[in-house]
């Protein structure tokens, strides 16, 4: 396949799309599913856009049709050594949305994992450097000249950075915006200064307390704040929590100087064409108590969590009140991968309950089967930028039982009220969890018929790509100073 340039269509905009995770590529948290779906709602009004992401050992090649771009080799000096790439593409599935894979065996393709545990800190950095770079330059080759850069949490963060230092006088990029997608503010990209020689940026340009430095050392996603010309985060609450010091991540001093280009756009999901049947729940559900040995009875309510067994999905509230769940007239599914604190907790639980099951392992077809069957669905999250879960849970009349934190407390509505779609709890703890969980399996048994209303309620809502999308539209021409919208 050879390098072809772009060429100029008649489109509204030009949007570039750089991350670290593209779904159906490479998936390890929602990043991945934004990426690959909004392009496609984008390009349903009226705006071209082309993706690029790292070609990790662990994409399937074949599976996808990812072919090599001839004379695609490209050579830049970074850390005093000559770094070469080459660079492949395919299309998203079903669309003619163009996916650029940034080729390089030193940085992503040696490795059979988008994110290698015990990873050097600075290895780490220049891997996504090294992207950042080589996007800016294939871009340039491909003659894809983007209105808008949307760059996507701190791996590439950089982006932002070089379009006002290294591109600012580079003529192919003078009228090109950025635009700043914060998905985890946990996660900010911080290492040794050192990194500013190897991203080939000059100190008096960038290392300043109003760029990249904090406290001595270098955060690229601060770089980025100062740097974009918009900033978006995944909920319109998570927008708000992380100002204050309790979600801010230490960047909350930062983030308040930045309100006036802060917005909060919630993601959206993708919706069948055919609404899920309540009717077929019963035959679900019978199938996941088979398969995780529990007793086989339509009438008892089946609660499941799918997560990253990690501290930020609430693990310890559940690690906590354990003997309790042991003693409420539901069963329990657990299902997904984490710290191995976490795995051996559940592991525990379901060998010595008889209604808490847990399976170790991260398994689509089972997640989505569980996602029909269960009744109610738990999300006891320290934070939550926006979720998706409690999205795909309800679609199929799972109840979600969440803390009140980001894009959970964007999308449930609280019991008891007419229009509700779940139940919240506010404060971070093990009896404010547990009460709600009561509460809503009370419900569930009392009070059949409001049950039935929020199950009705929850399947009738909608959270659409093309909502989120049209407001990224406006958020582009906003930036570009274009008023006719």
């Amino acid at each position: 396949m050879k390098l072809e340039k772009f060429k100029k269509q008649k489109r509204e905009l030009r949007v570039l799309f750089a991350s670290a995770e593209v779904a159906p590529y490479s998936k390890v948290g929602g990043l991945a599913d934004v990426v690959g779906e909004l392009p496609l709602y984008l390009d349903k009004q009226d705006v071209e856009c082309a993706i690029f992401t790292p070609l990790y050992g662990s994409i399937d090649q074949e599976k996808y049709k990812i072919k090599e771009l001839e004379n695609s080799d490209l050579t830049i000096d970074m850390g005093h050594s000559r770094h070469i790439f080459k660079l492949k593409m395919a299309e998203i599935p079903k669309t003619k949305i163009k996916v650029f894979f940034v080729d390089n065996p030193k940085y992503f393709s040696c490795f059979n994992v988008v994110y290698p545990k015990w990873c050097d800190e600075m290895y780490e950095m220049q891997r996504y450097v090294a992207f950042s770079l080589a996007t800016l330059e294939y871009a340039k080759l491909l003659n894809f000249k983007p209105d808008i850069i949307h760059a996507n949490d701190w791996h590439t963060a950089m982006l932002p950075v070089y379009l006002k230092s290294n591109y600012k006088y580079d003529e192919f990029y003078k009228d090109t915006k950025s635009v700043f997608t914060i998905h985890n503010l946990a996660y900010q990209g911080t290492c040794d200064k050192s990194i500013i020689d190897f991203a080939n940026m000059r100190w008096d340009n960038v290392y300043r307390d109003n760029c990249l430095e904090h406290y001595g050392k270098v955060n690229w996603l601060k770089g980025a704040l100062y740097c974009a010309d918009k900033i978006t985060t995944v909920s319109p609450r998570y927008a708000q929590e992380i100002l204050g010091s309790d979600f801010g991540e230490g960047m909350d001093y930062t983030l308040r100087g930045q309100t006036y280009k802060l917005c909060g756009i919630l993601n959206g999901t993708n919706y069948d064409k055919k609404q899920f049947n309540i009717k077929e729940k019963p035959k679900f559900k019978e199938e996941i108590q088979k398969a995780f040995g529990l007793p086989i009875n339509p009438n008892r309510p089946l609660i499941a969590m799918i997560s990253r067994l990690v501290y930020q999905k609430g693990l310890d509230l559940i690690d906590f009140c354990k003997f309790d769940l042991m003693n409420q007239p539901a069963d329990f599914v657990f299902l997904g991968t984490g710290e191995e604190e976490y795995q051996n907790m559940l592991i525990w639980a379901s060998n010595n309950s008889s209604n808490i099951r847990a399976w170790i392992d991260f398994k689509p077809e089972l997640s989505d089967k569980i996602y029909k069957a269960s009744d109610m669905f738990l999300m006891p999250s320290l934070f939550e930028p926006c979720g998706i879960s409690q999205m795909i849970a309800m679609k199929y009349g799972s109840v979600p039982i969440v803390r009140a934190v980001g894009g959970l407390d964007d999308t449930v509505v609280a019991y008891p009220n007419d229009k509700a779609t779940g139940f919240k709890f506010l404060g971070y703890d093990a009896q404010s969890m547990l009460n709600e969980i009561k509460n809503a399996i009370w419900t569930y048994y009392d009070r059949k018929e409001d049950f039935k209303n929020i199950i009705k309620n929850c399947i009738n809502t909608k959270f659409s790509w093309e909502d989120s999308a049209q407001k990224y539209k406006f958020l582009y021409l906003d930036v570009l100073n274009k008023k006719n919208f």
